[in-house]
């Protein structure tokens, strides 16, 4: 099954009219011989290739939440597959189909709604983690709006992170821009106009020397951090719907960072599996499913950890009694009694984990005010630094022009 775009040619009552649609079929045959059934004739025929737009389109939290909103509207009468199915073939854009073509082709094979949402590798790991919980509870319908949720919030989150980093990004730019440009002006003004006497003149090369080895730290810093977060934000946005890959690993090594992603992945995995257990599905089937969803891989392990020691026979509130959790919520695990009283635990570690990547993602914001503090002291600091050495030559040289004048 491909996606194939066709320039056709009608026969209308003011004369042959040209028209390209799209459709979704094998092969090119196919399409020829439902352009036919259709009463028009082929012109020809392509491939449709998904642009960067589409890419990029696909990838929008404003799409996935339109996608999930079109799926619950339809699913008050039919079934959220069959919901999916209609979005599909009622949308005329190529663009649009091309991007859903993929589910097309898993709902065509018979699998079910959340593999086809997984096959169009446009939600992260929490949001299927949470579509997954309420589909196999058999309440999909009220997972969605769960799953909105979850997308706007981290939506927002991102825009608070990112728009902060930009604003404190510019601070950074006007300053670094100022010293590039500045730099060697000054520099060179200093060399050309150095003081006259010995020992004022070995004093103002050491000077010099460290004011321009300051200026070039201050400016690889800059550049390298600006070039680093330009990567990883293109990165993520490229691989969202991937559950690992080369950023990913190496952003999950920074000591804040690390620990902001994988409280709100323990948040959706736990929220999920929460779930799951109030719709009666098997405690076995909720662990397997949390592991898959998860997008972290050390919150992942932990769900595959718990299951193999379920499996072996030890109780459940000791299989889920173990690192990373907090000691706070090990302590919750480890006093079960009752399997009713899992899914109340697992919200409430839920909502703690969710409280806590609140908390991190604001000292993640400070200390990047802070940062860029140090960051713009030190560069105000070397533009004192170098009025000092200004003053210095300037006496030398005014120095000279009295004892002329004398």
């Amino acid at each position: 099954m491909q996606q194939w775009v066709a320039e056709i040619a009608y026969e209308t009552t003011s004369g042959p009219r040209r028209s390209v649609e799209s459709f979704y079929l094998p092969t090119p045959d196919d399409v020829r011989a439902a352009i036919t059934k259709k009463g028009g004739y082929v012109l020809s025929i392509r491939p449709h290739e998904r642009s960067s737009l589409e890419r990029l389109l696909a990838r929008s939290s404003w799409w996935q939440v339109q996608l999930l909103r079109g799926i619950q509207f339809r699913s008050t009468s039919t079934s959220p597959g069959v919901a999916l199915w209609k979005i599909i073939q009622a949308e005329t854009n190529p663009r649009r189909q091309n991007i859903l073509a993929p589910a097309r082709e898993a709902l065509a094979r018979g699998l079910g709604i959340i593999d086809a949402l997984k096959a169009l590798q446009i939600f992260d790991h929490g949001t299927l983690a949470i579509l997954a919980g309420s589909e196999r509870a058999n309440r999909l319908i009220e997972g969605i709006p769960h799953a909105i949720h979850s997308i706007t919030q981290k939506r927002k989150n991102a825009r608070a992170v990112w728009g902060t980093m930009g604003w404190l990004a510019f601070d950074v730019f006007t300053i670094v821009s100022s010293l590039w440009g500045g730099k060697d002006m000054i520099l060179k003004w200093f060399r050309d106009n150095p003081p006259t006497e010995p020992e004022e003149l070995e004093k103002f090369n050491r000077v010099v020397g460290n004011l321009e080895l300051t200026w070039d730290v201050l400016i690889y810093i800059a550049v390298g951090m600006a070039v680093f977060m330009v990567w990883c934000g293109f990165s993520f946005w490229i691989n969202r719907g991937k559950k690992d890959w080369t950023t990913a690993r190496i952003v999950r090594n920074i000591p804040m960072i690390g620990a902001y992603l994988r409280d709100l992945a323990f948040a959706d995995s736990m929220l999920a599996a929460s779930r799951m257990l109030r719709g009666n599905v098997p405690i076995n089937d909720t662990l397997e499913q949390s592991a898959e969803a998860s997008s972290a891989p050390d919150v992942a392990r932990y769900w595959e950890d718990c299951l193999q020691d379920l499996s072996r026979g030890v109780s459940l509130g000791a299989a889920l009694d173990r690192a990373p959790l907090t000691r706070g919520e090990r302590l919750e695990f480890a006093s079960l009694s009752d399997l009713d009283q899992v899914a109340t635990v697992m919200e409430s570690v839920s909502e703690m984990r969710a409280a806590a990547a609140r908390t991190k993602h604001s000292l993640i914001v400070w200390l990047a005010f802070a940062f860029t503090g140090v960051f713009l002291a030190l560069a105000f600091g070397s533009a004192i630094y170098a009025l000092t050495v200004m003053n210095m030559s300037l006496d030398s040289i005014m120095g000279g022009l009295m004892e002329g004048a004398v």
